[in-house]
């Protein structure tokens, strides 16, 4: 890709931002809307994890197949076809008629959703690949987040409140278009030099993968642990699971490279994004429906409610970014997993949903935690590994994200389903054990920010670099493994 001015570079930057945009307020948006779907469709607590795991499970298994895509055929047009498929869903979306359709066109959203993201986080990695530039950059993509955690639970409350849910999936028509004309202009045409071959074998795992350790948990509540198609499930997940690892070993071109988990930091930042996203996409369910439903507040209020969770996380993701490139990613880490869990605690040891303070300071340390922990992910996964693989590399932090929200969604939905429903009160009971989840999440993106770190961890860094012989190589981010 020729050398862009600054100009240019900031443009595809904001440009790539939209698509980031685009999804997050989506999802965001979603979750303030979920009590009203719920009841106009008359769905279950399952029924609406389906509508945000439907979503997650299709995007977390095509990530992996979008970057090698975006890679082998060009990441503009990948990037603009996402684009197309995802603004096509939501309009489907506005239109569905119940939940199974709904469900039906989340998973066509999510199909475009899948070439977004990862595809976008490349363009930025062949566009910045000067290692600081990169993670301000990279900063100015985690504040976007912010921006539609901020915006999402107030317009989405706005537009629930006084259109109707349905409302929400038109917000993405003007962006998304607004993308695909911008996109077509002034973003360039990049790919790798050497295209990867296509891996439908290793595809089919993991799809196989997700939706069956996903249906185990959001329906074992309903049919029981011990029932015959939910153990059937579970050992079709772990099945899949070890095929994957034996076939894509043998495989040249495997759709997951598995040389890059030979490095402590990359492996590290995969676990921590599950566990991130995995305590976000819960404690956004958690407290949507006690909020709404255990609370008896409307979506505006809700939204309202939610805002300074929202703000934290935009004040505090661009900062993350300053300090990855300027200290490396440990001490975002540390204060990131420090608050998440602290959070968790609140809620779950002293009951912080009983006053207003205590909640209100809840949903700051998480906005706090949350705004910290994503750019040392991503600065991490695209950091010294071959740029030719830069697609891939970063497809495999966005599917730890999604398998992230897919299993905290899945995870919490269960927890809640033996009783959740009644007085704040009963609610607050039943939702003790998920937020001791969500507080252990943030501790093991405390310990893994310990860990992950340190001399010993980008000792592993530099050998997994060198597995990969003479390729071409991304200037090597020290501060993303090397911090002390």
């Amino acid at each position: 890709m020729p050398e862009l001015s600054h100009r240019r570079r900031m443009l595809v930057l904001a440009i790539c931002c939209m698509s980031l945009l685009l999804v997050s307020l989506d999802n965001t948006v979603l979750n303030v809307a979920l009590p009203s779907m719920r009841r106009e469709l008359h769905a279950s607590v399952s029924g609406m994890q389906w509508t945000i795991d439907a979503y997650t499970l299709v995007v977390a298994a095509l990530l992996m197949l979008a970057g090698s895509t975006a890679d082998r055929v060009g990441r503009k047009r990948t990037f603009q076809t996402g684009l197309v498929v995802f603004t096509l869903g939501s309009a489907l979306c506005s239109l569905a008629p119940n939940l199974e359709a709904l469900v039906a066109f989340r998973m066509v959203q999510a199909v475009g959703g899948s070439m977004l993201n990862p595809v976008a986080m490349s363009i930025i990695a062949n566009t910045f690949t000067e290692p600081k530039e990169r993670a301000r950059a990279i900063g100015v993509w985690g504040g976007v987040v912010g921006i539609s955690m901020a915006a999402g639970p107030l317009v989405g409350g706005v537009l629930v409140q006084s259109v109707g849910w349905r409302s929400i999936f038109w917000l993405n028509l003007p962006i998304g278009l607004a993308a695909v004309v911008l996109t077509a202009r002034y973003v360039p045409e990049s790919r790798a030099p050497r295209p990867r071959r296509a891996d439908p074998v290793g595809q089919l795992l993991v799809i196989t993968l997700l939706g069956s350790l996903t249906y185990a948990i959001i329906e074992a509540p309903d049919r029981g642990w011990g029932s015959p198609l939910i153990a059937v499930c579970a050992a079709l997940a772990a099945g899949s699971l070890a095929g994957l690892v034996a076939y894509e070993r043998r495989r040249a071109e495997p759709l997951i490279e598995l040389r890059f988990f030979h490095s402590v930091p990359f492996s590290g930042a995969t676990v921590i994004a599950v566990s991130a996203f995995a305590a976000l996409s819960g404690f956004l369910f958690l407290n949507t429906l006690y909020l709404q439903d255990a609370r008896g507040l409307n979506a505006l209020h809700a939204g309202l409610w939610m805002l300074p969770m929202a703000a934290m996380c935009f004040v505090f993701a661009p900062l993350s970014g300053r300090l990855v490139g300027s200290r490396g990613p440990r001490l975002s880490l540390l204060l990131a997993g420090a608050a998440m869990g602290m959070s968790g605690v609140l809620f779950a040891a002293f009951d912080a949903q009983a006053t207003d303070g205590l909640l209100l300071a809840g949903y700051v340390l998480f906005g706090i935690g949350f705004g910290l922990v994503n750019a040392p992910i991503t600065n991490t996964a695209v950091s010294g590994m071959p740029r030719t693989r830069a697609g891939v590399a970063a497809a495999v932090a966005s599917t730890s994200r999604q398998v992230g929200a897919s299993l905290g969604v899945a995870v919490i939905g269960a927890v809640l389903s033996s009783g959740a429903s009644g007085t704040a009160a009963r609610f607050t009971e039943a939702a003790r054990p998920a937020w001791w989840i969500i507080a252990g999440c943030g501790a093991a993106v405390l310990l893994l920010g310990v860990v992950t770190t340190g001399r010993w961890a980008a000792a592993t860094a530099r050998r997994a670099a060198g597995l990969f012989g003479d390729e071409e190589r991304a200037p090597a981010q020290t501060s993303a493994s090397t911090s002390a």
